[in-house]
């Protein structure tokens, strides 16, 4: 082209072939099809979705049909109404497509495959597509990790996702009552649930076998429901396969849990709709996520006003360095992806969630020596985290006067209650609290058993609040007077 016609081209880009008519003919002719799809899905870029004609354009036949996009168009994926007959388009009415989904096959996989297809333009930019690229190795690299290499907890080379936390009751219980093999596939680090889920809808991000699924479903009853999201055909495949003995176990007439394939950080995908769940959990999985943002960010948008976020994570005193981000036996391991904890309170921070509260908190040990020479002097941590949904917590604990009066109804805590890490209310006794903490224990489902005196009126400055650990000094329990 230059020699001849002078012309040069300062960037070269590749659009995907859709396998459909002559070019699917082709591949079915070569043997090629089955290989050409995988390469599509192996490559799938979610930078893409945003700009899809179908989500914005309609097709239109020379008959009137509609169609969602121009392949639908050649392929005779004509939309239906609900009486299963073909929409025209002298009688369009834009009503009807609210809440349709759209019309998908296979050959849907080429308009989001690397820098996507021709259709409506939707090709990702340079930067995008190899960012995406890399995030959706890390999940590849995740999935074969824990799919294929990971069996059992012997396998792991640290701490990391070693539970040395005694299960409070009524979860001790709980567990005796669940299938084994769900127990032995279960590589989380600790049982990050809170109490009081009767008749809770609640998530479970990276469910795995299903264990924490199993647990909430326990104690949220069958007027409760529980949802597990995960990407993982091996582990989804261990805890579908024992949902109706659990039920059975239980003594559940009705189902009250589900497990669904997909990504944590895309659960508009997995059908999970805006403020639906009261609670979301997660144990180990979110520092596995290569878009942690996304992650956070669809938690808040699938939580109720109020709800509540309770996850066990890995985190770590510093940002990690790159070479060791990119290494996938750190990264199945649960360190690569660890985050520091400043960046976390950061991210909370844009997302309109001011204060987030530590449950527990212990130093990782890394026993394999390969691994400690890789990490060098990183400290990892492993936290159990709790923040809720609330509107009106602000960046620094205030003063307002306030106390909280815990009333001991809370199932199973009957003398105390323990918030975090520096507030454990002891029954019937009041404790002076920050405005924050007035809020966690008000306007959420934990509003019932406590009672607060006085209100936001009156401001007295900032309200200093300590650790548990700043609090006991020589390794004593809190003694639960004032959190400050």
């Amino acid at each position: 082209m230059k020699d001849s016609f002078g012309i040069e081209f300062n960037r070269l880009l590749t659009i995907t072939n859709v396998p459909i008519k002559k070019f699917k003919d082709y591949l079915d002719s070569n043997n090629e099809y089955g290989e050409y799809s995988d390469i599509l899905e192996n490559n799938f870029n979610p930078k893409t979705i945003e700009a899809l004609m179908c989500r914005t354009f309609l097709s239109v036949g020379f008959d009137g049909r509609l169609y969602d996009c121009d392949f639908n168009l050649a392929l005779g994926y004509g939309l239906k109404d609900a009486e299963g007959k073909f929409m025209t388009i002298d009688k369009l009415n834009l009503r009807d497509l609210e809440e349709r989904e759209i019309v998908t096959g296979e050959h849907c996989l080429a308009c989001t495959a690397g820098s996507g297809s021709s259709c409506q333009g939707t090709l990702a930019d340079e930067n995008t597509c190899c960012e995406a690229a890399v995030k959706e190795d890390k999940k590849q690299a995740v999935k074969e990790y824990y799919g294929k290499v990971f069996k059992t907890q012997k396998d792991l080379k640290t701490s990391a996702c070693c539970s040395i936390q005694a299960f409070p009751e009524p979860v001790k219980s709980i567990i005796k009552n669940i299938e084994p093999e769900i127990l032995d596939r279960f590589y989380g680090c600790g049982s990050p649930i809170p109490p009081l889920l009767e008749g809770c809808n609640v998530l479970d991000l990276g469910s795995g076998t299903g264990r924490d699924v199993y647990i909430a479903s326990a104690l949220a009853g069958e007027h409760g429901f529980v949802t597990g999201v995960d990407m993982t055909d091996e582990q989804l495949e261990i805890a579908r396969k024992h949902k109706n003995a659990q039920m059975k176990r239980f003594g559940f007439k009705r189902c009250n849990a589900d497990f669904k394939k997909g990504y944590i950080e895309d659960l508009k995908e997995c059908g999970i709709k805006d403020d639906s769940q009261d609670v979301v959990i997660s144990n180990y999985v979110i520092n596995l996520s290569p878009d942690k943002k996304s992650v956070f960010s669809e938690i808040f948008r699938v939580l109720k006003p109020g709800g509540e976020l309770y996850f066990s994570d890995v985190f770590a005193d510093r940002r990690i360095p790159e070479d060791i981000k990119n290494d996938h036996v750190l990264y199945g391991e649960c360190l690569s992806g660890a985050m520091y904890i400043e960046d976390f309170r950061r991210m909370l921070r844009e997302l309109r969630c001011l204060d987030y509260r530590v449950m527990s908190k212990r130093n990782i040990n890394i026993e394999d020596s390969e691994v400690a020479a890789k990490t060098g002097n990183i400290v990892f941590y492993s936290m159990t985290i709790r923040a809720f949904k609330l509107y009106d917590t602000e960046d620094l604990c205030e003063d307002f006067g306030q106390a909280a009066y815990y009333q001991g109804t809370i199932p199973h805590y009957p003398h105390h209650f323990q918030l975090d890490d520096h507030h454990l209310f002891i029954a019937h006794k009041p404790m002076l609290v920050c405005g924050n903490t007035a809020s966690m224990v008000s306007n959420t489902r934990f509003g019932k058993h406590f009672k607060i005196l006085g209100d936001r009126k009156v401001h007295y400055g900032s309200f200093v609040c300590g650790s548990a650990a700043q609090k006991a000094g020589n390794g004593d329990a809190p003694s639960g007077g004032s959190c400050c």
